[in-house]
C-alpha cells in the first residue's frame, strides 16, 4: 500500500474554468443541457477532470473546497474594496455549481465550506495540517497562483497550462523566483492583484518587487530599513513611503489562513472515496456526464 495522497480542489477555480473554456463565443441558448435541461458543458470538464487527477496521482483522499459567498467572506467583511471590482456570474455558471455541489454529495466526494473562510484557506488549512501530521504528500488543483506560498516538500500544486498539468513544486518556485513559498505574499503585497482589488505599492512593479523581496526579506523588514534604502532602489523610496499603509493591507489581504479550528478537528478519513464504482459512473452518467475511474476505485473503494 502506498502513502496516503491528498488532493485539494480549488472547487469553483475548476468549474468556472471548464465554462469559459467550452461557453466562448456561445450565448446561454447554444450551451449543451442533460435531459433534464440542466447545463451541464462545465460539468463535463470539471468531473471528469477530477478523476482524472485521482487516477493519474494514487490519490487516497479528496476534499472539494468552495469559496463563501464573496460579502460573506473575512477579507471583505474587513476590506469593502476587496474583491468589488468582479462582475456577476453567468446564471448558467451558477446553476452548474449548484448541480455540481449536488453530484459530489450524491457519490460521497467530500466538500468543505467554512465561513467566512475562503476556498484558499480550507486548502491552506488542510495542506498545513496534512503536513504536520505527516500523512504523506498533498496535490492543490488550481490555477491560482497565489497558492504557490502553501508549497513545501509535501506540498505541490498542479496547475494547468497550455492543455496539459503540470506538478509545480517548492523546488521549482525557489528556482525560479530565488525566495521561499512563504515569501510569496510579501512579492504579492507590493505588487497587489487587479483581479482580486488588492491594491499594492502603485507604482512598485514587476522589475522591483521580487528583488526587493529578495534582497530584504519581508516587507516589514524592508520598512524597518527603508531609510538605508540599497541605491539601486532610490527611484521607489518615495513610492514606497506614500505606499505603506496600502502595502501592510494588501500583505493581509494576500496571506493565507492555515490555522481553522474547523479543520483542525476535522476527520480525516471522510476524505476517504468509498462509494461504489458502479454509483459513480452510474448516477454521473445520468446528467449526461461520462467519467473514466482508476482500477482501485472499480474495487469498489479509494484509500
Amino acid at each position: 500500500m502506498h502513502s496516503p495522497v491528498l488532493l485539494l480542489i480549488d472547487g469553483f477555480n475548476l468549474l468556472s474554468r471548464g465554462y469559459f473554456a467550452t461557453s466562448y463565443g456561445k450565448d446561454e441558448a447554444q450551451l449543451p443541457r442533460n435531459e433534464a435541461g440542466y447545463y451541464i458543458n462545465a460539468l463535463r470538464v470539471f468531473f471528469p477532470k477530477l478523476f482524472q487527477l485521482i487516477r493519474e496521482h494514487n490519490v487516497t483522499h479528496v476534499a472539494v473546497a468552495w469559496d463563501v459567498k464573496r460579502e460573506d467572506s473575512h477579507r471583505r467583511q474587513a476590506f469593502a474594496f476587496y474583491k468589488a471590482s468582479r462582475g456577476e456570474l453567468p446564471e448558467a455558471l451558477i446553476e452548474q455549481y449548484e448541480t455540481a455541489t449536488s453530484l459530489l454529495e450524491e457519490i460521497g466526494v467530500a466538500q468543505v465550506t467554512i465561513p467566512p473562510y475562503e476556498a484558499d484557506d480550507t486548502i491552506g488549512a488542510f495542506a498545513c495540517r496534512w503536513a504536520k501530521e505527516e500523512k504523506g504528500h498533498c496535490f492543490i488543483y488550481s490555477n491560482d497562483r497565489d497558492l504557490l506560498q502553501l508549497l513545501s516538500k509535501s506540498t505541490s500544486q498542479i496547475i494547468s497550462s497550455k492543455g496539459k498539468d503540470l506538478i509545480y513544486t517548492e523546488e521549482d518556485f525557489r528556482n525560479d523566483y530565488n525566495i521561499s513559498p512563504a515569501q510569496w505574499v510579501d512579492v504579492k503585497a507590493l505588487l497587489g492583484d487587479k483581479s482580486d482589488n488588492i491594491p499594492g505599492c502603485p507604482g512598485v512593479g514587476e522589475k522591483s518587487a521580487l528583488p526587493l523581496i529578495q534582497q530584504y526579506g519581508t516587507i516589514e523588514t524592508l520598512y524597518e530599513q527603508i531609510e538605508d534604502l540599497d541605491p539601486k532602489y532610490k527611484r521607489y523610496y518615495k513610492k514606497l513611503v506614500a505606499g505603506e499603509e496600502s502595502v501592510i493591507i494588501s500583505k493581509e489581504l494576500a496571506t493565507i489562513t492555515t490555522e481553522i479550528e474547523a479543520i483542525s478537528s476535522f476527520s480525516l478519513n471522510s476524505l476517504v472515496l468509498t462509494t461504489p464504482a458502479d454509483l459513480i459512473i452510474d448516477t454521473l452518467a445520468r446528467c449526461g456526464i461520462r467519467v473514466k475511474l482508476a482500477p482501485v476505485q472499480t474495487e469498489l473503494k479509494l484509500g
